[in-house]
């Protein structure tokens, strides 16, 4: 006789069950990042047309990106500039064979990580520096 499963469970992996791996939120964060500088190109764009149009509308978007919420978009999109270049230069490795080993991947994960906050921090620190000395 056929013995019917009374319990209901789920079919496949979900958000409940499911524990995230550092390839998979790296994978997801790469991607959001690319919107992230999409972003950012847009402001650049609108940061330059500013430039353009004369020296008001320049002191005006210079406010505007110097606010707290301005720096805040700022420093979001230099991390999401360096981030995606080493997860870049990760995947390049991969491209031509190299790192493909689990203790790699995850070695490789956490280097991206750790390399995108320190590049942005230092990328932070020498623009401060820099906007003191000019």
């Amino acid at each position: 006789m056929l013995q019917l499963d009374t319990k209901k469970r789920p079919l496949s992996p979900h958000l409940q069950i499911y524990k995230i791996q550092i390839t998979s939120l790296l994978s997801i964060l790469h991607r959001g990042t690319g919107i992230v500088l999409y972003g950012g190109s847009v402001i650049w764009a609108l940061w330059f047309f500013a430039l353009a149009m004369g020296v008001e509308s320049y002191k005006f978007m210079q406010s505007v990106m110097l606010s707290p919420l301005g720096l805040i978009i700022l420093f979001g999109w230099s991390f999401s500039f360096f981030y995606h270049l080493c997860n870049g230069i990760r995947h390049l490795c991969w491209d031509i064979g190299i790192g493909y080993d689990l203790s790699s991947v995850r070695f490789t994960g956490w280097m991206v990580v750790t390399m995108s906050t320190l590049l942005t921090g230092v990328a932070w620190i020498l623009g401060f520096l820099w906007g003191r000395i000019w």
